[in-house]
């Protein structure tokens, strides 16, 4: 099947409209690096357009009804976004799901030491990556600190060029003979990914007295003593902003597209909604790149329980009302697909992999091998999925995660599909996916943008 380029489509106006839109996005995952930062992000945008905090709706016992808009958030690191249509929750809803953490390096507990006058902090990596991935490269810190006492502290350093950034050492080549024959996940080990954070020791103090003058600093800063690292929470990602990709700018690079590249334009197309026949939803959630566990991630029982709460308030909740509402719910499950990279196609089996500038990626099944923990979603569901695309003209590509037996990948659909939904898994081919800088098309990122209102507004 001949592809089309989604390029071709536009007119110089057109792709004005594609860089204005991903400029918004570009500002976005420059600024928001963590999934507290995504949060806080989205509830302002929400709150601007128009929608109410759930539990001010719940408290002042105000009803819900056809084109109200609420929003929920879950521990500053999940939420949903609830657009009531006509049909209020009788013929389900249509669901854009996304997550918005991404793979990174997690101070530890007691992560602070000092070792032969310089100052380090330990990190436990979070999510699948490549380790030596992570070296040798400035990185900023971000975070909040909750003391004692309840207040909390919100922490960025190194963001700004008038900021100091940290990193990971490498080992250098000429001493390397030994770290070169290692194989690739064995060349930087994990307990070897250490922030260096300092060398200049504190004037009087003869304990430890780097380490000492890097606690002055934290507590000049933000207040914080050694102690309060214990309720607090750093990520190391690596520093400052998005850039364009490609001598004709048609790119992004940047830190944390899987899955926030597809978490923008979820949020954005249900921002765009007027009025709906059935209720839209927008949910990003946590922790799907270490199996969507705990209490912010999609295995938790918080969208259930808040669809209940939205139905109550909305006068149609009963638990027999809630099953039906779910199960015949359809979902587009939005996260990142592997596009194919010219200096790696033996993964890749040509037919049937995603390219930049194909348009949203439609992966039927993901798992790996014998699709073992997939979602292999209805060719009922995909056929209507291709109508209402068709007929708005919009690009879309079907693709699978690399070649059969090299390996592979799942997202969150499976376990919407728990419910009995409709699911398809959806979204944005990027290259170095995982890696701290990941690259992605412009021109998809706006196709999949139209396709997620599309389908908000068309499918039945």
């Amino acid at each position: 099947m001949k592809r089309k380029n989604a390029w071709e489509k536009y007119d110089d106006k057109g792709k004005a409209d594609v860089f204005e839109f991903c400029e918004g996005y570009r500002k976005f995952i420059s600024s928001c690096k963590t999934e507290r930062e995504c949060i806080e992000e989205f509830s302002a945008k929400a709150e601007n357009h128009g929608y109410r905090r759930l539990d001010e709706v719940i408290s002042e016992d105000k009803k819900l009804k056809p084109g109200d808009k609420v929003y929920a958030v879950n521990m500053n690191k999940m939420m949903a976004i609830f657009h009531i249509g006509e049909d209020l929750f009788d013929g389900g809803m249509n669901i854009l799901g996304a997550h918005i953490d991404s793979p990174r390096l997690d101070l530890k507990q007691n992560p602070l030491y000092e070792d032969e006058n310089m100052a380090l902090m330990e990190t436990h990596y979070y999510g699948g990556v490549k380790k030596y991935q992570w070296v040798a490269m400035p990185m900023a810190l971000h975070g909040v600190v909750v003391k004692k006492d309840g207040s909390s502290v919100k922490v960025s350093m190194g963001e700004s060029f008038d900021e100091p950034v940290t990193g990971v050492s490498d080992l250098l080549i000429h001493l390397a003979s030994a770290q070169l024959q290692k194989r690739g996940d064995k060349v930087v080990e994990g307990e070897d990914l250490n922030l260096l954070v300092g060398s200049m020791p504190l004037k009087g103090e003869e304990s430890e007295p780097v380490k000492a003058n890097i606690l002055s600093i934290l507590k000049e800063k933000y207040g914080m003593e050694e102690s309060d690292f214990h309720s607090a929470e750093f990520e190391a990602v690596p520093a400052g902003p998005a850039r364009d990709y490609g001598f004709d700018s048609s790119m992004i690079i940047g830190y944390g597209q899987d899955d926030r590249v597809c978490a923008y334009p979820s949020a954005e197309a249900i921002f765009a909604l007027d009025n709906t026949k059935k209720t839209c939803v927008c949910l990003l959630v946590d922790k799907e790149e270490i199996g969507s566990v705990g209490a912010t991630g999609m295995h938790s029982r918080f969208f259930e329980n808040t669809v209940a709460e939205v139905m109550n308030c909305a006068g149609c909740y009963s638990e027999l009302a809630l099953r039906r509402t779910m199960s015949r719910s359809r979902v587009l499950s939005s996260d990142v697909s592997a596009a194919f990279d010219s200096n790696y196609p033996s993964v890749m089996e040509k037919n049937n992999c995603a390219y930049f500038g194909g348009g949203l990626t439609f992966n039927k099944y993901t798992g790996s091998r014998g699709k073992s923990g997939s979602n292999d979603a209805n060719p009922e569901y995909i056929a209507k999925l291709r109508k209402i695309l068709d007929d708005k003209e919009i690009r879309y590509q079907t693709s699978e995660l690399g070649k059969v037996d090299r390996g592979g990948g799942g997202t969150i659909a499976y376990i919407l599909a728990n419910y009995g939904m409709e699911v398809i898994d959806s979204g944005i081919a990027v290259q170095n996916m995982h890696a701290p800088y990941e690259v992605s098309s412009k021109v998809d990122i706006y196709e999949a943008r139209l396709a997620y209102e599309t389908f908000l507004r068309n499918m039945e």
